[in-house]
């Protein structure tokens, strides 16, 4: 497949902030174990990170985070 078609098919996917947070961290942290009160804790920050953070920060928190 060539690149700009990958990257047109990405851009069409459904996705949304809950999306991420539900496949994302939610499954993630019960399959790590984690209780539910931990859960609801990092899915009450991501709200607030999703509301007050750009694309750009996210971006490169990531890039200079060590996971």
């Amino acid at each position: 497949m060539e690149k700009d078609t990958i990257l047109d098919m990405m851009l069409t996917e459904r996705w949304s902030n809950n999306a991420c947070r539900g496949y994302a961290v939610i499954w993630a942290m019960e399959n790590c174990g984690f209780k539910p009160d931990a859960i609801q804790r990092v899915v009450s920050e991501l709200h607030y990170v999703f509301d007050m953070k750009s694309i750009e920060e996210a971006d490169e928190h990531y890039q200079n985070s060590p996971y």
